[in-house]
């Protein structure tokens, strides 16, 4: 059985990992803004039909992870190897490390890394 209040903290977090409101959140899956209201104030549970449409939309989202909180998120499908680390760029957080290269993996480009830290909060480096 799900946690309803668990389920509603890693759907909040899909939330703020994309960097997106409840409202752009409800357009990009396809609900009304009421339903992610409804689900995240804890009022109503998700249905399947939501979780697939969170599922569809924004596939490094596990389900298991969405689903009981074990897992990954975002999933990591390949491997990241090599990474080269800037020594002369400082970045605004002294335990983040700026990128300066972009690795590749089976000539696949790295697009984002995410450092998740352990009191929740969490760093984006995007490719430009």
């Amino acid at each position: 059985m799900i946690n309803n209040e668990e389920f509603t903290k890693r759907l909040q977090k899909v939330i703020d990992f994309y960097g997106e409101s409840a409202s752009s959140f409800a357009e990009k899956i396809g609900v009304q803004r009421s339903s992610i209201s409804h689900i995240l104030s804890g009022r109503n549970k998700p249905s399947l039909d939501f979780v697939l449409k969170v599922l569809s939309s924004f596939p490094e989202v596990e389900l298991y992870w969405l689903m009981n909180g074990k897992g990954h998120f975002p999933s990591l499908k390949n491997d990241v190897q090599d990474i080269k680390v800037s020594e002369d760029k400082k970045p605004n957080n002294p335990k983040a490390t700026q990128i300066s290269e972009t690795p590749k993996t089976e000539d696949k480009a790295i697009e984002r890394i995410v450092i998740f830290y352990k009191d929740g909060t969490f760093k984006n480096f995007e490719h430009s």
